[in-house]
């Protein structure tokens, strides 16, 4: 009988009491400085490959690709940490290739290194996601996770709202100065932006406390694969469908330029096209913990599915600006803010629905299965969209990613049911 009330007391006590810990804010500081880092490349990328004369399929492929490697990584990471039982050291690993990446993309001269630094960053970030994201999910309870994962998601956010707004205010300041060199003042703020990206991996080792998790050597790659819950695969399904038409936001960063360039000129065009996306994270931050409320409340799926279809409305209002020739920064504002609903949904809830519908001592490999398919995915879309944009035309592509978010909507919504 002592014996049997010991072990209640240990489990009491190893529960969490709080959703608001240490490793919470931990993972949101370190997430918001490693945003601050890559984000701020993301918003001058565009730019950057402009005045090196590359055209939008370029950045399509490179987003793609870069997606691509994120999302496999993620699916092998999310497997060796339940199986060896480590994670904090892998995630330490994957915020330290963020500035690493950076730095290349600083040198580049043309999309080689652009490629091979987006490609590095984003390995390290399929590496660091699935692990990080399972050691939060097993600091907080089940009935808060929504509101841990709504925090998390709005101060990773925090950084990629102030890291693009210094990186254009040192645009502008750089621009004085660059001669003859139009390419000077995006690399001034490349190599600028490795500073937070490497305070971010002593955040991490500094903050976060990885939950006892048992290796289990018994695990097998396939096998471990084919044991996922049914339930786990048709959700899978459905966001691989909406993934496919899920594009990078990069292009969105560069539909507003090219439809803001005739009026403003194209740095001043990159410049608002940049606050744009500024505009689409803060809509992100302030969204994104009561979206993790409201799901903790009504259910994650639900709020899920509203997210999917704010994510279809981006699509064919991107489209709709192409076809007729928008340049209204009110409007363009008004796509970012749908966009910015739609990603802090995302962000917030996929990974709690995963959590719903498989065993905790397979997360990390679900939550890299999740990854996987959206980065693959992502791939597809992003490529897509920017091939599609040079051969045909933007409405086009725009058009063709709101009709397959519409299709995983759809499915998410049928297998809710």
């Amino acid at each position: 009988m002592q014996t049997s009330a010991d072990s209640q007391a240990g489990a009491k006590k190893e529960e969490p009491k709080s959703w608001l810990n240490r490793t919470v804010v931990g993972a949101g500081i370190t997430s918001a400085l490693g945003d601050f880092c890559y984000e701020t490349t993301t918003v001058i990328l565009p730019g950057f490959l402009a005045v090196l004369g590359l055209p939008p399929a370029v950045l399509g492929t490179i987003e793609g690709l870069a997606d691509a490697v994120a999302s496999f990584t993620k699916m092998l990471s999310g497997f060796i940490a339940d199986k060896l039982g480590h994670r904090k050291l892998l995630v330490v690993v994957g915020y330290s290739l963020t500035p690493i990446g950076q730095i290349l993309i600083a040198l580049a001269a043309g999309w080689p290194l652009v490629l091979w630094g987006r490609i590095i960053s984003w390995f390290g970030k399929g590496l660091r996601g699935p692990l990080r994201d399972a050691i939060v999910i097993q600091a907080v309870r089940p009935a808060t996770r929504g509101r841990a994962f709504g925090f998390h998601r709005a101060a990773d956010t925090v950084g990629a709202v102030l890291g693009p707004m210094l990186g254009i205010a040192l645009l502008g300041w750089a621009q004085g100065w660059h001669g003859l060199n139009a390419a000077v003042p995006f690399r001034v703020v490349l190599w600028l932006s490795v500073i937070p990206g490497a305070l971010a991996v002593v955040a991490f080792f500094a903050l976060v406390r990885d939950p006892e998790h048992s290796p289990n050597p018994a695990l097998r790659f396939f096998h471990t694969l084919r044991g996922l819950p049914r339930r786990f695969k048709g959700y899978l399904a459905a966001v691989g469908i909406f993934g496919i038409g899920d594009f990078s936001h990069s292009l969105l960063i560069l539909a507003a330029t090219q439809l803001l360039t005739a009026s403003m000129g194209v740095v001043h065009a990159a410049q608002v096209a940049g606050l744009l996306y500024v505009w689409r994270n803060v809509v992100q931050v302030v969204a994104s913990f009561p979206i993790g409320v409201l799901a903790d409340r009504f259910g994650h799926v639900p709020i899920l599915v509203a997210g999917y279809v704010l994510g279809v409305l981006a699509a064919l209002l991107t489209a709709g600006a192409f076809l007729f020739t928008v340049d209204s920064v009110p409007f363009l504002g008004g796509i970012f803010l749908v966009a910015g609903l739609y990603t802090a949904v995302q962000e917030a809830l996929e990974s709690t629905v995963t959590a719903e519908m498989v065993s905790q001592d397979l997360l990390a490999t679900a939550v890299g299965a999740l990854g996987t398919v959206n980065g693959t995915a992502k791939f597809v879309s992003s490529t897509a969209v920017g091939v599609l944009w040079t051969a045909i035309s933007p409405v086009c592509s725009f058009g063709l990613a709101a009709a397959l978010m519409a299709a995983g909507t759809v499915m998410l919504a049928r297998a809710n049911r």
